[in-house]
């Protein structure tokens, strides 16, 4: 997991170098980014089941409440295709929604309002209806959450043209991103990995800074094997790529940030340097982003590669309790690709 030294790799606004800023946590950055961005704009509204009295269930939203009233911070039924439905209808009729779906598991009886509609109404209208949507959705294992809390679907989203994915990894990315997404005039599905909701806290500034969408960002530089992750693995890889240098292995670690649109350029900056790849996510490997990471990288700059791109993921099973952390990609694991791609 990380630790405050893995932490500090994540980028800080040059502006506020020599500043001592608040430290946050993940959960606090984002309700930060909600809080500023309804102040800033009464057309932002927040929507989703048990977000206003109790402030989510991970309290995202705490407080909110209070500061902006029922007509802005909506207690939801617990219906996930009404509340994509609600928050689709506002976004056509000009106000910026922020729905929560409590976790991305139940993100499916609204699926079909996603794929169907969502994603379609600027391309079906030819440009003249837009979506400015965001759908906030933790995600991910690691949290003793078991089989309905704790699934990483984000391949799902990827694969359909319309919708942006977002994943951040740390505070300063969170705020920064959530506001991009906020302010962006087509639907986001901001996924946030709960096991770092509260794992470290960073420095965020007071007041507004966008992170661009699209970008990835360099979490540590290296020049022997790059590793591709985002959310919690992404902490996984830093930590590999310490233990890593113990054999002189030197590591670079890229945070993708966005999955889609995806940051091309960086990519191909960092594997065409390393000519090694490995991708570090958590869901099932079958078909999920690691394999599209691979196949990306094999017909764009398959002449620069020095062994096999590989992919260290998730098993293909239904998420387990007792065995969670042995599902989830382990440091051992990942070292262990690391190590077959350098020395093969």
């Amino acid at each position: 997991m990380a630790s405050p030294r893995t932490a500090e790799k994540s980028e800080r606004p040059k502006e506020e170098e020599g500043l001592v800023l608040p430290e946050q946590t993940m959960v606090e950055s984002i309700r930060l980014a909600l809080d500023e961005e309804m102040e800033r704009d009464d057309r932002v509204i927040l929507l989703g089941e048990d977000i206003g009295v109790n402030g989510g269930v991970f309290r995202a939203t705490e407080g909110l409440l209070d500061k902006y009233g029922k007509e802005r911070v909506i207690d939801t039924p617990l219906s996930e295709s009404g509340v994509i439905g609600f928050a689709t209808g506002m976004a056509l009729y000009g106000l910026r929604p922020v729905a929560e779906i409590q976790f991305v598991d139940f993100i499916w009886p609204g699926f079909d309002q996603i794929m169907s509609e969502v994603t379609k109404y600027r391309y079906r209208s030819g440009g003249t209806y837009h979506v400015p949507l965001v759908l906030r959705a933790p995600y991910g294992g690691g949290v003793g959450g078991a089989l309905y809390h704790s699934q990483s679907p984000e391949t799902y989203f990827t694969h359909t043209p319309g919708i942006k994915v977002v994943i951040p990894s740390n505070p300063y990315d969170s705020k920064g991103l959530l506001i991009s997404a906020i302010r962006d005039p087509d639907p986001v599905l901001f996924m946030e990995p709960k096991r770092i909701y509260r794992a470290f806290r960073q420095e965020v500034p007071d007041g507004e800074y966008q992170v661009p969408l699209g970008e990835a960002s360099i979490a540590r530089e290296g020049s022997d094997v790059t590793l591709l992750s985002y959310g919690s693995m992404l902490h996984v890889a830093l930590n590999v790529a310490e233990e890593a240098m113990n054999n002189e292995i030197d590591c670079e670690v890229i945070d993708l940030r966005t999955l889609m649109p995806l940051d091309i350029e960086t990519l191909e900056k960092s594997v065409t340097k390393t000519g090694r790849v490995v991708s570090v996510t958590e869901a099932p490997k079958t078909s999920g982003f690691g394999g599209e990471l691979s196949a990306l990288v094999a017909e764009r700059w398959i002449e620069y590669m020095e062994g096999p791109i590989l992919r260290v993921a998730g098993f293909d099973t239904p998420f387990p309790f007792i065995q969670e952390h042995d599902y989830l990609p382990t440091t051992d694991r990942v070292m262990r690709a690391v190590e077959e791609v350098y020395n093969f």
